[in-house]
């Protein structure tokens, strides 16, 4: 099939409005190359301090430089279920990096934090500037200069994009990703919900409540419903980050390591001592973002990537925004369904034929850019694949590995669809704007009849006081949840997944509910309509913060709109609200991120606290 005619227009829109930022980040890129190995530039005391603690054999090979040096990023902790796997993964990693003639070191660990964990939590305030956190940090690993390419251990929700913006920052050494792969499937997703519900209805107690948890999130790996973190794992594979379908391979299992194995001697096989040289800053391009967004879309993922991505490609001197998403976001069908659009998890989507069927779906509708630079070389059909395991290992190392071409036909048509016969015509991502800002929109889970909703505003500053309201049955009736003071100036921007079972049991009940607010939902955002990540801020002067309780809000996600229809002379007149933040300025280490709040972007620019690096600003590009 020829390239869509909409995604060929937005990736030369996108090119064309990053050329000067590209230009001037690939000229750095080629300055920081250095021919042969990189610790070739370090003094020898440097170097020496570099290898000191290594093991003979390994030093010499350092010493030499003739030998890859692998460095390993890794944001492992036994707290997170989805990191935990990562404790086994560097001695994977070091001897296969020497069955390959090169070395690998432990480079360095990034935090990791638990939205799952932290949500409704004060510590939640910090998640989203955790992403930026752990871009310093994988730079800091990385400052030594002691590398030739890096492995990057991570899976959850701003943990990846952490580490690719700092890998891009790095971007003259090539780049690959290991993921950790999803626990085992545990409690249904339908029966998790009904469990919710019950709670939030009063109806069952916490003991219940966390019993069924349990039974959800029940062993190593990452949650199974199709969050941030496995939308994350989506994303690499469709940037080429990852050996063809690593991505849902469940943890300690023999595939799971032969694929960790195998991604330590590809790594060794890119760097600049020899001749297939891919550094992932001229990897990731363009096109390269334009497949992650379709990946996005085709599959429902999450809206936290509405600010990820942009994010990830500012590191790389690109420019994308909402229009961007939106414009790909109608052409783009939808041929996924994984909770929560959907019942499935992802060890069900991936045995219906996974992301290699995905992929390959996409690329023969025109829908995706082959022509792209993968950690396999020139094509991203070459990632049309799955892994299987050709020989076990011996004497405890891991066994061989080897892709054959995914399912010709999916496993399971109620999960996995195709772009002649979709789920939905789109992708399910809308851009939102009128008088109260722009804003995005996830719809795949919202039936028809609810994508409409015009009600009366009820405005709260908090989640903590919607749900003081809910409980207290002031909200059984129609209206628009107006959360203000949740964008990332305000208090970093936490999700609000606590008003989810709430809005869902009023919907149940026959009541016309909506939720309009400058906070982050995620890819929990389920069947209530949510317009979300309303820029600007209302900390930033957003129109959001002049709506008043009672004022008509329209939220129309077919059309587009998202307006309070109050006169327009009334409108101009109203001063913005105001509220007491001081209470999301101390504790849980917030008062450490106060240079973070007062730095950072707006949503639509990633919410970032870092822009484009100083050396692109004598060209200013209006999104």
């Amino acid at each position: 099939m020829p390239l869509n005619a909409t995604l060929a227009s937005v990736t030369q829109r996108i090119a064309e409005r990053s050329r000067p930022y590209r230009t001037a980040y690939l000229e750095r890129l080629e300055a920081a190359r250095r021919k042969g190995a990189q610790r070739g530039a370090l003094a020898c005391t440097n170097l020496a301090h570099g290898f000191a603690a290594f093991p003979a054999n390994d030093k010499l090979k350092l010493k030499e430089d003739k030998a890859p040096s692998l460095a390993i990023v890794s944001a492992y902790n036994d707290m997170l279920s989805a990191h935990q796997p990562f404790e086994r993964f560097p001695q994977i990693i070091k001897d296969a990096a020497r069955e390959a003639g090169a070395v690998a070191q432990f480079a360095g660990g990034s935090p990791a934090m638990c939205d799952g964990v932290t949500q409704g939590q004060a510590g939640m305030e910090l998640s989203l500037f955790s992403r930026d956190a752990i871009a310093m940090a994988t730079a800091i690993a990385l400052s030594h200069n002691m590398f030739d390419a890096a492995l990057y251990l991570g899976v959850c929700d701003k943990i990846v994009p952490g580490l690719l913006i700092g890998a891009l920052h790095f971007g003259h050494l090539p780049a690959v990703f290991v993921p950790a792969g999803p626990m085992t499937s545990g409690m249904s997703n339908s029966d998790k919900v009904k469990i919710r519900q019950l709670y939030t209805a009063g109806k069952i107690g916490r003991a219940e409540l966390l019993e069924a948890e349990s039974k959800s999130y029940h062993g190593a790996g990452t949650c199974t419903f199709y969050g941030t973190a496995n939308s994350n794992q989506m994303l690499m594979e469709a940037m080429g980050l990852h050996l063809p379908g690593a991505a849902f391979i469940t943890p300690n299992t023999p595939l799971r390591d032969a694929l960790t194995a195998a991604a330590a001697k590809q790594a060794a096989k890119i760097t600049d001592l020899g001749t297939q040289y891919t550094p992932v800053g001229r990897m990731i391009d363009e096109k390269s973002i334009v497949n992650a967004i379709v990946a996005l879309h085709a599959t429902g993922g999450s809206t936290n990537h509405t600010l990820h991505l942009v994010a990830i490609a500012k590191a790389a001197g690109i420019v994308i925004d909402w229009d961007d998403f939106d414009k790909l976001s109608a052409v783009v069908p939808l041929i996924t369904k994984i909770y929560p659009n959907g019942t499935a998890d992802v060890n069900h989507f991936h045995a219906a034929g996974g992301t290699g069927f995905v992929l390959r779906e996409l690329i023969d509708a025109g829908l995706m850019h082959d022509d792209v630079t993968t950690i396999l070389g020139q094509g991203l059909r070459q990632h049309c694949k799955e892994p299987m395991l050709a020989a076990e290992g011996e004497n405890g190392r891991p066994g061989i590995v080897t892709w054959h071409d995914a399912p010709a036909q999916s496993g399971d048509e109620g999960v996995l669809g195709t772009v002649a016969k979709p789920f939905a015509a789109d992708g399910g991502l809308k851009l939102l704007q009128g008088n109260l800002g722009r804003a995005v929109i996830k719809i795949s889970a919202v039936k028809p009849e609810h994508r409409v909703v015009e009600a009366p505003a009820v405005v709260f500053h908090s989640q903590e006081a919607f749900m003081a309201a809910f409980k207290a049955g002031q909200l059984d009736r129609d209206f628009v949840a107006v959360i203000t003071f949740q964008g990332p100036r305000a208090n970093g921007m936490p999700e609000l997944h606590a008003l989810t079972p709430a809005l869902g049991i009023l919907q149940d009940k026959g009541r016309h509910v909506a939720l309009v607010t400058d906070g982050r939902m995620s890819g929990a955002s389920g069947k209530v309509p949510a317009a979300i990540h309303v820029t600007p801020e209302v900390l930033g002067g957003g129109p959001l913060g002049r709506v008043r309780d009672g004022d008509i809000i329209r939220l129309d996600a077919e059309a587009g709109t998202l307006e309070a229809k109050v006169d327009a002379s009334e409108w101009a007149a109203r001063s913005q609200d105001s509220s007491d933040l001081s209470g999301n300025q101390h504790g849980m280490g917030r008062e450490l991120f106060s240079l973070f709040r007062n730095a950072v972007g707006t949503a639509e620019e990633g919410g970032a606290t870092f822009g484009l690096p100083p050396i692109f600003e004598k060209e200013k590009v209006t999104v």
